[in-house]
Formats: C-alpha cells, structure tokens, sequence
C-alpha cells in the first residue's frame, strides 16, 4: 500500500497520480491549504496517511451507504480549495455513477481508481488497467489447468498503470488541463 501512496502522493519525483490531484485541485492562491476528501476502506489507510504528510487537509469517510457519503460530500464542498480522491475500495468500486454524479453537483474535482469512473463522466482516473490484470488472471487459470499447483505460482502485483483525463468534466468544472498532463495521459476523452 505504501508504493500506492507514493503514486498518489510521493514527494520525489512526481507521479500521473500526484500531478492530477495537484493540477485539478490546486488552490486560488499559493497560501491556501490544499483539501482532500477521500473515500476509503480499510486497507486504504496507508494513501490517507500519506496525504496527511505531504500538508494537505485531510477529511476522510470509510464509506458504508450512500446517504453517508451524500452527506459528507455536500459538508466538504461548503469550503474552498477541496478535491476528491475516491480510492479502490468496496464502495467506491461498485457506485461509481454517484461518486462522480456528487463530485459535479458540487463542482469538486476528483481522482478515480479505475478508468470506468471517467467514462461515467469523472475528471481523471489513475489505477491499475483491469483488462491487462484479467488477462494475467486467466494465464494463472491456464498454468492450474495443465497440472501447476496454485501454491507454487508467485504472487504479481499489477504492472501496467493508466492515466485517464476527461477533458469534458475539465471544462464543466472551469479547469485548464496542462499539456504536461495531457502529455502523460494514455487516454484523453474529449
């Protein structure tokens, strides 16, 4: 979890996640603290600590049902200077159309996990690429099928990343996207 947080968030060189955050949401004037709101689960505390680190403000909800998050979203944006960081958790996964329907009513700009969440009409996602990942999966499958014990297969985390832009939601949102980013992005939605 802490290499998800240094994508995220990491203080060396930056990363497609870190620049998204930091040109989507950056503040009106250099003297304002950056606010993020995130979405988590459990497993997710690492990038929440990390965020912590790096000086931005940090609220966070462990998300249980939708009338929670509703309620939430709508206190956080009543300040200026906030954005979304919706992470891969349980919840967030499985509604994406009302994480991204509340990051445009109150006008906050947010990053996603997974591509589908900027086809639903989010800013910018940054995650795994979930069809390379079932196409590892289903090799795994074909090693056991001919006779490979499962135990002896290694472990694979995710190796190829995606970077996601939608440059419709950009402009709803008054928001200038930096060539840099647009450079960087494998997809841009226009």
């Amino acid at each position: 979890m802490s290499d998800m947080a240094q994508d995220i968030f990491g203080p060396a060189s930056p990363k497609p996640g870190d620049m998204a955050l930091q040109q989507a949401s950056r503040p009106a004037s250099p003297d304002s603290k950056l606010r993020v709101f995130i979405s988590y689960s459990r497993e997710d505390f690492a990038a929440i600590q990390a965020a912590g680190s790096v000086g931005m403000e940090l609220s966070a909800i462990n998300l249980r049902d939708a009338g929670e998050i509703e309620r939430a979203i709508a206190d956080f944006a009543q300040r200026p200077n906030g954005g979304l960081i919706v992470t891969a958790s349980q919840f967030g996964t499985n509604h994406p159309g009302s994480l991204v329907a509340l990051a445009a009513l109150h006008k906050l700009p947010a990053v996603y996990p997974f591509r589908y969440f900027v086809g639903a009409g989010g800013l910018i996602s940054y995650g795994w690429d979930q069809l390379n990942e079932y196409h590892r999966a289903a090799a795994y499958v074909a090693r056991i099928l001919k006779g490979e014990k499962p135990a002896d297969l290694p472990v694979q985390a995710p190796t190829k990343y995606e970077l996601v832009l939608n440059l419709r939601t950009a402009k709803a949102l008054g928001l200038e996207v930096p060539p840099t980013l647009l450079a960087r992005a494998d997809e841009v939605i226009e």
